[in-house]
């Protein structure tokens, strides 16, 4: 071996590239912008197993029936235990670098790291967004309350089905002019209390499709609400937020591939502010060094082609998103 390619290939046996810096490097990578992610509405944590198991109680309420004196009392009724098992989902991602692409940039038989670096950040930048656009799909469905795979059809966890529980929906009847918004919006908040129960929540939030959205803010019963409240955004887009009846309706504009984040004529709604609602559980990498290790969000490594042509990349996250109580998830329509 000459003595230029056996210091090419020393470079990679460096600490610069172990797994475990090239793992630190990529979770340090800024993060593509995501409005979820931005809204800080899920909790993260990783899990050192490939599943997680969701315990439900579902405690009955009920009114004590009057009782004659002396009969049998009434018998408390538990509520019921439930376990529920869950497959953190696995995505990889490869890509390379052949030397070619470096050449004239490293200095032929040198050990400067520039040229090299730059490259390798330029991949593993390009990887890294395409995980937090995966990431912020996989939330987006929990909220929705389906979350499916990278074809947009493919259902990887339907959580009103697994949690035994049916998506409810509130028609706002978009197209009759007189239909009165207000009670729709209560109609939600309603749904969503009823729901959630005992816990609490601070908000209300609706991601929008855009022709929802366009229909809902020029709809007789709302447009001088939003007039006014774009007289005083100022320079701000109001399609970011539009507080009406109580409920914050934003149109959401993820696109990836073709495959749009909501359909438009669609919105969700969910309720903001109750402790462990929305979570997201990031598995262990597939790899020997992170057996039973807590998970991280991402990881990488790389690897030598055979004959030092180039270098193998391999990005990893294992993230599941979800929702624990969908039935608190609730669909608005447009009527016709």
């Amino acid at each position: 071996m000459s003595t230029a390619i056996a210091t090419a290939i020393d470079i990679f046996k460096g600490d610069a590239f172990s797994m475990l810096s090239l793992t630190d490097r990529i979770n340090k990578m800024p993060y593509v912008p995501s409005r979820i992610l931005e809204m800080g509405i899920f909790e993260s944590g990783g899990v050192t197993t490939t599943h997680i198991e969701v315990e439900e109680r579902s405690g009955t309420l009920a009114l004590i029936p009057d009782t004659r004196r002396g009969a049998p009392a009434n018998q408390n009724k538990h509520g019921l235990r439930t376990v529920r098992n869950f497959r953190i989902p696995h995505l990889p991602l490869e890509d390379a670098v052949l030397a070619a692409e470096v050449q004239n940039v490293r200095k032929f038989g040198g050990t400067e790291l520039q040229g090299v670096q730059d490259q390798l950040d330029l991949r593993w930048a390009d990887m890294n967004a395409k995980h937090d656009a995966t990431l912020e799909y996989g939330r987006l469905g929990a909220l929705k309350g389906v979350i499916l795979d990278a074809d947009g059809s493919s259902v990887v966890y339907n959580l009103f089905t697994e949690f035994g529980v049916t998506q409810q929906t509130v028609d706002f009847d978009l197209g009759t002019a007189t239909t009165e918004m207000l009670p729709k919006c209560l109609a939600v908040k309603r749904l969503i209390e009823t729901e959630l129960g005992m816990l609490t929540y601070q908000s209300v939030h609706a991601f929008c499709g855009k022709t929802w959205f366009e229909r809902f803010v020029t709809h007789p019963k709302v447009k001088d609400a939003y007039a006014f409240y774009q007289a005083n955004l100022k320079s701000e887009d109001s399609r970011k937020g539009f507080t009406f009846g109580g409920i914050t309706f934003e149109e959401y504009r993820g696109i990836v591939g073709g495959i749009p984040f909501i359909a438009d004529s669609e919105a969700y709604f969910h309720p903001l502010g109750t402790p462990g609602l929305y979570k997201t559980y990031f598995a262990p990498g597939s790899f020997w060094e992170t057996v039973n290790t807590v998970g991280l969000p991402r990881y990488a490594r790389l690897e030598m082609m055979d004959y030092g042509r180039g270098v193998n990349l391999l990005t990893e996250s294992n993230p599941l998103s979800m929702c624990t109580r969908p039935g608190a998830l609730i669909k608005g329509t447009t009527g016709t």
